[in-house]
């Protein structure tokens, strides 16, 4: 576990400091980039994920540096603990005012191999939890008079890539999700935007997926050279929860080096 993946930040919103900011899929990765990067803001983190051991070591290397971090142990596709653990955190660092949808499972998978369990799984945990954590917390967010959902998109299926079809329609749905949130919830100064990744170097990807093949590809592909870090998503993240975005809603904000 690479604890240092929110550093590099280049900007400091001071807004963020003391706001409660919910992370799903918090241990590794990309929300490991942004839990790190949003508790060095100064701001209350609370994150979920299914991996323990890594987020409480996670929570307790933040904790050590003098950040406000709380880690709960859940299943973001049990409805009922997850609403659980959201009002938790409500009561112990305060009203959730900043929400990040980020868990994913983005394994490969084919047509045939898709029955209806596994479908609706796969929905489950790619898009319904999201839905769900919105409801959670918009009331807190309309007694705020303000708050940001940030919801994790991918470039999958804009590029008609195969190999994972539930999943590339999962991450489509969240756009739409995303718009449709925007509306209904303007009025109350909700902002509610996608965050769209290319092909981030988590070491899941890694160890899984990226082999000499995928990095000649992803060189012909973005128009920057290098690759996408999980802590450039995280900074993107921080400026859509901040005053800085503040006129910024019901939109896609890619972070894949040029690629689509």
């Amino acid at each position: 576990m690479n604890h240092e993946t929110g550093a590099g930040i280049p900007a400091v919103y001071t807004d963020l400091k003391n706001k409660t900011v919910l992370i799903s899929g918090g241990a590794s990765g990309i929300g490991e980039a942004m839990v790190c990067a949003f508790a060095r803001q100064g701001a209350k983190v609370a994150f979920v994920d299914m991996a323990k051991s890594q987020g409480e070591r996670l929570a307790a290397h933040l904790l050590a540096e003098g950040h406000t971090v709380e880690f709960a142990h859940c299943d973001v596709t049990d409805e009922t603990a997850y609403k659980e653990a959201i009002g938790h955190f409500a009561r112990t660092l305060g009203p959730v005012t900043v929400l990040v949808n980020n868990a994913a499972n983005d394994v490969r998978h084919t047509l045939d191999e898709v029955d209806s369990a596994t479908f609706d799984t796969l929905i489950s945990v790619n898009l319904k939890h999201a839905f769900l954590a919105a409801r959670a917390v918009v009331p807190m967010m309309k007694a705020a008079g303000e708050g940001t959902i940030i919801n994790l998109g991918s470039i999958g299926w804009m590029m008609a890539s195969s190999g994972y079809p539930v999943y590339a329609a999962s991450k489509a749905a969240t756009h739409g999700m995303t718009r449709a949130l925007a509306r209904e919830l303007g009025p109350w100064r909700i902002r509610v935007n996608t965050l769209v990744p290319g092909w981030v170097m988590t070491e899941k990807q890694l160890a899984l997926w990226v082999d000499d093949a995928a990095k000649a590809l992803i060189s012909r592909s973005q128009c920057l050279p290098g690759s996408v870090e999980p802590f450039h998503i995280a900074n993107m993240a921080l400026f859509l929860a901040s005053e800085a975005s503040s006129m910024c809603s019901a939109q896609n904000f890619i972070v894949d080096g040029g690629w689509v």
